[in-house]
């Protein structure tokens, strides 16, 4: 048995694990890296990454047959599904060498590619290699949560995991689950050519402001996938079709079944109880993202239990790298995190939604709009379907939803803003290029200042007196 000694292992090699391994060793650290299964984690190998590359090849083949009314004849898109999955591993294959193995270790990363499992409060194990650190990192992220319904291991089940290596082109998929995963791929295999059903136990889109999720769910419905809310799968059964879901609201069948209900925290292989680290679901943290109970052990991402998104993995990691190689206090936040639903139009929110403003700031909320429909950009290119709402108090947004062309993109702003504590003020200040989609962002800032200045019988007053009295 081989032993280390270090000042950093992390385990896992996923979007929080490799920031904190590059980061930590070119400050000087001495990391030990621990991969189990493949560089990169979920993100780059079943989720973000392969995800939107399928999307893009159906976004593709939806614009050859959707060309609108721009003088341009729509035509049959000739959609190969083989292909578009030889694209999505295309993508795969041209990121992954920026999380290769041999990219940390020219870091200075000691790079093990073996499953770790704590074996003391100080120690873990990975194959025939012990590790000793002052500080772990728990970094496992997720995988997709299968529930126990009834006939499932009778058929076949794809899941986030599986379903890009699938070549077959599915006739009829049906996707149990109604949250952004379950909506992305719908909305992609019916723009490839399946037929899509998805069903979802409670409301589609659920977590999202119901009036953004509504524009989105729209246009979902209008391109052809049955969507059926508040139908509980109740049992998977094998039929001649292919499979079966039998739910509260009747019978679906499909030829394919795609399960996307949820995540699962990885956690369970890892031993955390011989380590003195409390978790239930994931991993009992503060928000200085240790561990409540091993002041050596910390967890970030998906592990820490709380937003399940790459890019607040990426955020956890320089939380907890200003904590372990400087000993500076550090803690998370997460009312300036974006997050967004890459349908199309897609839907993005940072901070509060509607609800939640007016629910903890009650009548000092003031919600601002502005449609997509008035923006000459969007109008140009034919992509007017679409909203932005900010809530502002006291001047100070907290919260933007955004359902519509490239809402991914323009939410981005409004993270800023809420991040830095910046004044509705900022964003009306900012000139920005005409015509552009982003104006949007700046014509709501406008549409809270309108009412000052217009409809201020005290600013005309001012007016007119100045006016008055200037030479």
């Amino acid at each position: 048995m081989d032993r280390i000694k270090t000042d950093i292992c992390i385990i896992g090699a996923g979007s929080g694990g490799l920031s904190i391994a590059a980061g930590a060793s070119q400050m000087g650290g001495d990391v030990v890296l621990l991969e189990g299964h493949k560089m990169g984690g979920d993100c780059l190998n079943y989720g973000c990454v392969p995800s939107k590359a399928l999307i893009a090849s159906a976004k593709q083949a939806y614009a050859m047959g959707h060309t609108g009314n721009l003088g341009v004849a729509p035509v049959t898109p000739d959609v190969n599904y083989a292909a578009a999955k030889d694209h999505v591993h295309n993508v795969i294959d041209t990121i992954a060498p920026v999380d290769s193995q041999e990219r940390f270790e020219g870091f200075g990363v000691k790079v093990i590619r073996e499953f770790g499992r704590f074996i003391s409060k100080t120690e873990v194990q990975a194959g025939d290699t012990v590790i000793e650190a002052r500080r772990f990192v728990i970094a496992t992220g997720s995988g997709p949560f299968v529930p126990p319904i009834p006939g499932l291991d009778d058929v076949d089940v794809y899941t986030n995991e599986n379903i890009f290596d699938l070549r077959e082109r599915p006739d009829h998929l049906i996707v149990v689950g109604g949250g952004p995963i379950g909506m992305e791929m719908a909305q992609a295999h019916r723009r490839l050519g399946c037929k899509v059903t998805v069903i979802e136990g409670a409301k589609a889109m659920g977590k999202d402001d119901p009036e953004m999720a509504e524009i989105v769910l729209d246009k979902l419905r209008g391109e052809g996938i049955e969507i059926i809310e508040e139908a509980q799968a109740e049992k998977v059964s094998k039929s001649s079709g292919g499979v079966t879901v039998h739910t509260s609201k009747g019978d679906f069948e499909g030829t394919h079944l795609l399960m996307a209900v949820g995540r699962k925290v990885n956690i369970d292989k890892l031993d955390l109880d011989k380590a003195g680290v409390a978790h239930d679901r994931a991993v009992k943290v503060g928000p200085d993202l240790r561990s409540v109970t091993n002041k050596k052990v910390y967890a970030v991402g998906d592990a820490a239990g709380g937003l399940q998104f790459t890019h607040v993995a990426g955020y956890h990691a320089g939380v907890v790298i200003r904590s372990m190689l400087f000993g500076l206090p550090s803690k998370q936040k997460t009312d300036h995190i974006p997050w967004a639903t890459y349908t199309d139009p897609e839907l993005a929110q940072v901070g509060l939604t509607e609800a939640q403003a007016k629910k903890k700031f009650g009548a000092a909320v003031e919600v601002v709009r502005f449609p997509y429909h008035e923006n000459d950009r969007a109008i140009a290119e034919g992509k007017t379907t679409g909203l932005i709402k900010v809530m502002v108090v006291k001047g100070k947004p907290v919260g933007a939803s955004i359902a519509g062309h490239l809402a991914g993109e323009l939410i981005g702003m409004w993270a800023m803003a809420i991040a830095n504590k910046m004044k509705m003020s900022a964003i009306a200040a900012t000139v920005l290029p005409y015509p552009t989609v982003s104006e949007i962002n700046k014509r709501a800032a406008g549409a809270y200042f309108s009412p000052r200045l217009f409809e201020s019988d005290m600013v005309k007053r001012v007016v007119g007196f100045v006016q008055r009295w200037l030479p």
